[in-house]
């Protein structure tokens, strides 16, 4: 019987674990007017130097193909 008792308390360890980080999300997302992580940014709205090397490499294969 002690095995079973053994076992429980060790799944119950482990979900509680596992699902800290879904629990912690919540209670941030429940703060601050449903911003989880404060005021972020828009998407897309600011200058990226990645953002720019793709848009010039869509635009170089673009023309390959156009000349096509």
């Amino acid at each position: 019987m002690s095995g079973v008792i053994v076992l429980f308390l060790g799944m119950v360890i482990l979900a509680a674990f596992s699902f800290a980080p879904l629990g912690y999300f919540i209670y941030k997302f429940s703060q601050r007017n449903a911003k989880p992580f404060g005021e972020t940014e828009p998407h897309g709205d600011s200058p990226s130097v990645i953002n720019d090397l793709a848009e010039k490499a869509i635009n170089l294969v673009k023309g390959f193909v156009g000349k096509k």
